[in-house]
């Protein structure tokens, strides 16, 4: 779980992210996105533009992370969930991390993440009260 999580942490770090090799280093050969723009990203299209994306710079915008918790799924897989906000733009987040044992490389590598946008102010998770309209 702890590198997991280390992992995570290191992905929003603009030196990794600025780094097409220590981003490779962190995600799956089989990786996949949905971005909080609905996009589908492939690994090879995200380590041609991660470089170039908001919280890739040491003097830009860089991500806030908050309510990082992970459930382990199997030995080999962990579940993370936190909110991120860049730049104003908030998130919910979850990834699936996997272990590998390969001759390439070992250790934990990001399999899938899915970012979903919120608003910000109001609790997008909340279950409306009977009788509401919930809007």
């Amino acid at each position: 779980m702890d590198e997991a999580i280390a992992g995570e942490l290191r992905l929003a770090d603009p030196a990794v992210r600025a780094s097409r090799a220590e981003a490779a280093r962190l995600l799956h050969p089989d990786f996949v996105e949905v971005g909080a723009s609905g996009r589908r990203w492939t690994r090879d299209e995200m380590l041609a533009e991660l470089p170039e994306m908001a919280g890739s710079s040491e003097d830009g915008p860089r991500y806030e992370i908050s309510g990082l918790t992970g459930t382990q799924l199997a030995t080999d897989v962990v579940h993370l969930t936190y909110e991120s906000v860049i730049a104003g733009r908030r998130a919910r987040r979850s990834s699936l991390w996997r272990r590998r044992s390969c001759p390439e490389g070992a250790g934990w590598q990001l399999y899938h993440h899915q970012a979903t946008p919120t608003d910000g102010g109001r609790d997008m998770g909340r279950v409306p009260d009977a009788g509401s309209s919930g809007s």
